[in-house]
């Protein structure tokens, strides 16, 4: 019997989880809604200007709007309540399913909803309120359509004829149950808002004055409080040519939104239509500035947040990942929202509708396509060019005007325009709006009351701008209890917010003033190198590269090979130096596209190997190690960085140690060997072995392994990059340099673990997981890395029986998707195709082959690695330099399998090859080939540690494994 999801009608409710979708879970609610129905129906019938058909049309769109609000409170509390029907012995019928409509109609009878207010005192006062208030919004729309209805022919698209069809909940509910509502007609549609749409007439103006053909707004018919918007319909490009104004019309809009503090233009706020990006919400203008509180990681770290926070990312159009429950990983931004760059989501579902035993469960689904994208199958990488290039050229304009005087009296018409302002999240009211319609809460609410209070303020002192006043804060949850979502707002002449019944909230303040001066104090190469980093993020997976042609090595010259080496390190080391945030309390770090478990975002520098502050610590620690050596140009100031690096990491470091003790609860960190608490044991022991960190670093490594447990219970990655896998080598070396016996024993229980999740294929095995319930080869997240780890730990004194034989089906899995035509090893993430990087396919895989020949000989291997330098050479050479997926990584191969005596190239000529590319092109990262990043795999500091070990006598150890060795 297929379950029944709990659904959505637009895409925030969806990724909140709490609506409910067709299905067979379908209790009756005609007792509850049937009477505010038949009060909405008599007050229809007493209106005039509507015939008799538009009168039934918005009562069964309020209808459906209310059922199904009542429905997304109160699925739990009907899944408990049938359930304890059966268990009591109320439900006689022969069969289940005979029990189930027997229970459905006592639910239609009137005693059943009065005999819950037993067990939920609250939950019918609730309900009625909502009943109340969503059948009010309904009835006075349809006063205002009748009033209004003879001006709306002048929006294009309306309906001139009469309604046939309402639809009530397009997006959040304000204010005594008030939604966006679409109305359709006959030969038309459009859209009315319970807001005021002066703004949007206000920005509409803005464009005229401006010029720019590339930006729309709907076209809108303003009353007092609320009013009516022209529908815009989703329309993808006809060709190239529309698809370059529509991206450089999306630069147009970042420049614009920078300049008039516009803020939460998600996806769902913008939409395509043909060459035209249309904001169709803009009503978060001018957004009020909040100064961030210290957050105890160093005064790097907060400048660097209040810079990004303060930049075009600021706007929501550029690309993030969510981090909320329910939100992880997923890009809601105008710019993004990419499709097959989104992570599956779980939504609730009744398991067992139908059946007089059904349970919640969850069900993981796509998301639906958005209506802001320009193409079925949009390549935003194609495009960022003309983004930036459209970002500069109207800043440009609008500095123009400054100077010239006009711009201020341009903007004087928004001063009393009534805007929003979003000063906490929408999915952190989705989660505790559930969580205050839970049956527990509606049981015994003052409980869930408080809880939800705390939290509300709880997050004022980490959310800048969020209200703490305790008055506030229980209007906000009022309004959570009635069904709405809390609302903020002001006029730009005023600045001070009104909230949640009547509350007020923010100094008075000159908003636009406040705005123009940001404006003119920004950072305009910042805010170019945060759009660029941002892009980005639009791609979860960290293998992406741009669909263009592969760089040139220029003419290729074996002269001085050596000079230009320590150049090319020398010239990214001081790029390292130059783009470093710092602070005065002698922290620092890096604002920069970063990779973690809800994919990339920007942000300061985290702590893990891959591309954070300990990956630069590596670098930093290896080059003054090879400049004192003579293998590398001393560059003065680089002691004093890395000093800084290490003092950044101990803070953080401590900090959140501090907070563990003081019972503050964080999440799990991954336990990855690369992302995650063994990427930063494997660190600290790295930098031991450099001598900068001493017997610390042992303390410190100590300490962060005792967080590997939980860690490992909450992971669902397994791989060697974040998951449970690459925590087996550090462990084991921890436990070889600090001789106790614990840390070796934690790694013989991962191996243990990752048997019992192992997936027997064709060929060997895998290991699926949420992320990739296909299972993946290679050595990042799939079988080569997980068995080269299993391997190791059979080597290790006491390791597990059984492992030897798993590590080998594990390589035996990966040689099954060897394919001999493309002379490579098959990326399951990308039907069809061989990857060669480092992270997926023939790069990683050599790197383990040369690792396990070196350990056990035999032809084998150097077949192994002798195939994997072939498809490197031939196809991983030239897209960029990282070592992650680029040509750096494919040296390492390269290097190795020369060392094996079976090298497809000269190791001089590669050398050329490489240094080539880099003069021509500069250093290159993987991702954006705009964006500086300094991490070590992903970004250009890895390109030049492994430009410090080209140098023959360099005996740093490779980063390309989890080792020390």
């Amino acid at each position: 019997m297929r379950d029944r999801l709990l659904g959505f009608q637009n895409l925030s409710v969806l990724l909140s989880g709490t609506e409910h979708m067709a299905g067979e879970f379908d209790p009756p609610l005609d007792p509850l809604i049937g009477p505010a129905l038949a009060d909405l129906e008599a007050r229809l019938g007493s209106l005039t200007g509507l015939a008799p058909a538009e009168r039934g049309a918005i009562l069964a769109g309020a209808a459906l709007s209310v059922e199904e609000e009542v429905r997304r409170r109160i699925t739990r509390v009907l899944v408990l309540e049938v359930n304890a029907a059966r268990l009591s012995g109320r439900l006689t019928a022969a069969d289940s399913a005979a029990r189930w409509e027997e229970w459905k109609q006592s639910v239609a009878e009137p005693a059943f909803w009065h005999d819950l207010a037993i067990p939920y005192p609250s939950m019918m006062a609730r309900l009625t309120t909502v009943i109340r208030h969503r059948c009010e919004a309904a009835g006075r729309l349809a006063e205002r359509f009748a009033e209004d209805r003879s001006v709306l022919a002048a929006l294009p698209g309306a309906p001139s004829g009469e309604l046939e069809r309402v639809e009530f909940g397009a997006g959040d509910s304000h204010r005594g149950g008030q939604t966006v509502v679409m109305l359709h007609g006959e030969d038309g549609r459009v859209i009315y808002k319970p807001r005021s749409l002066a703004v949007d007439a206000a920005l509409a103006d803005l464009l005229t004055h401006l010029g720019v053909s590339t930006m729309r707004v709907p076209a809108v018919v303003t009353r007092r409080g609320y009013g009516w918007a022209e529908h815009i319909e989703h329309r993808h490009c006809a060709d190239v040519e529309e698809l370059r104004a529509f991206y450089r019309g999306m630069g147009h809009w970042l420049a614009l939104m920078r300049l008039l503090g516009g803020s939460d233009l998600h996806a769902e706020n913008l939409i395509a239509s043909g060459p035209h990006p249309v904001v169709v919400d803009c009503e978060s203008l001018f957004t009020p500035h909040a100064e961030a509180r210290p957050s105890g990681y160093g005064q790097a770290f907060d400048l660097a947040v209040e810079l990004v926070n303060t930049s075009v990312m600021r706007t929501g159009l550029l690309p993030g990942r969510g981090v909320a429950l329910g939100w992880r990983g997923v890009d809601m931004s105008g710019a993004g929202a990419l499709p097959g760059q989104q992570p599956q989501i779980e939504l609730p579902v009744v398991l067992g509708a139908g059946t007089d035993s059904p349970r919640m469960g969850t069900e993981r689904v796509e998301l639906p396509p958005a209506a802001n994208l320009p193409s079925p199958e949009p390549v935003l990488g194609q495009y960022w060019d003309l983004i930036i290039a459209g970002f500069d050229e109207l800043d440009g304009r609008l500095t123009e005007l400054d100077r010239s005087g006009k711009l201020e009296p341009l903007l004087a018409a928004f001063a009393d325009c009534p805007v929003r302002a979003v000063l906490r999240s929408t999915e952190a009211y989705a989660e505790l709006g559930r969580m205050l319609w839970h049956p527990a809460a509606l049981h015994d609410e003052a409980p869930a009351r408080a809880k939800a209070a705390r939290l509300l303020a709880k997050m004022s002192e980490n959310v800048p701008g969020a209200p703490g006043d305790p008055a506030i804060i229980a209007a906000e949850v009022d309004e959570l209890c009635h069904g709405d979502i809390p609302m903020f707002d002001t006029t730009p002449r005023v600045g001070m917010l009104r909230g949640p019944a009547d509350t007020r909230c923010g100094p008075e303040n000159d908003l636009i003033a406040d705005a123009v001066a940001r404006w003119r104090a920004r950072d305009h190469g910042l805010d170019r190198r945060v759009a660029q980093a941002a892009l980005v993020s639009a791609y979860l997976n960290e293998g992406w590269m741009p669909d263009l042609e592969r760089l040139s090595p220029g003419l290729i010259r074996a002269d001085r090979l050596e000079p230009r080496r320590c150049a090319a390190a020398a010239g990214i080391l001081r790029a390292v130096l130059e783009s470093a945030v710092r602070g005065a309390d002698g922290s620092v770090t890096w604002i920069t596209p970063l990779l973690n478990l809800t994919g990339w975002s920007v942000q300061p520098l985290s702590l893990d190997v891959y591309g954070g502050a300990h990956g630069v610590a590596i670098l930093l620690s290896a080059y003054i190690q090879e400049a004192a050596d003579g293998r590398a140009e001393r560059i003065q100031e680089l002691p004093g960085l890395l000093e800084a690096v290490l003092r950044t990491i101990r803070v953080t470091e401590d900090r959140d140690a501090a907070r563990r003790l003081e019972g503050m609860p964080i999440r799990p960190e991954p336990p990855g060997a690369y992302l995650g608490i063994a990427s930063q044991v494997w660190s600290w022991l790295q930098l031991r072995a450099f001598g900068v960190a001493g017997e610390e670093a042992l303390t410190r490594a100590r300490a962060l392994a005792e967080l590997l447990p939980e860690s490992i219970e909450a992971d669902d990655s397994y791989d060697l990059l974040s998951g449970m896998a690459g925590a087996i080598v550090p462990l084991l070396r921890l436990s070889r340099e600090t001789g106790e016996e614990r840390w070796a024993e934690l790694a013989r229980s991962i191996g243990t673990r990752l048997a019992g999740l192992a997936e027997r294929r064709s060929g060997g095995v895998c290991w699926p997981s949420p992320r990739f319930p296909q299972g993946l080869g290679g050595l990042a997240h799939g079988a080569t890395g997980i068995g080269w780890a299993l391997a190791r730990l059979a080597e290790s004194p006491g390791g597990p029986e059984g492992m030897r034989e798993l590590a080998e089906s594990a390589f035996a899995y990966e040689e099954s998707l060897y394919d001999p035509d493309q002379r490579g090893w098959l990326d399951l993430r990308n039907d069809g195709f061989t990857a060669k990087a480092w992270c997926h396919g023939a790069g990683g895989i050599g790197i383990v082959a040369a690792d396990r020949l070196a350990r056990e000989g035999g032809t084998r291997w150097r077949d192994t690695l002798a195939r994997a330098a072939a498809s490197c050479w031939a196809d991983g050479i030239g897209w960029n330099h990282t070592l992650c997926h680029g040509d750096l990584g494919c040296r390492e191969t390269i290097e190795q399998a020369r060392a094996a005596g079976v090298s497809p190239v000269d190791p001089a000529r590669l050398d050329a090859h490489i240094l080539g590319s880099l003069e021509v092109n500069g250093p290159i990262s993987g991702l954006a080939r705009d964006a500086f990043t300094p991490g070590l795999l992903p970004g250009l500091g890895g390109v030049a540690y492994q430009l410090l070990r080209m140098h023959p006598e360099c005996a740093l150890p490779s980063v390309l494994l989890p080792d020390l060795e």
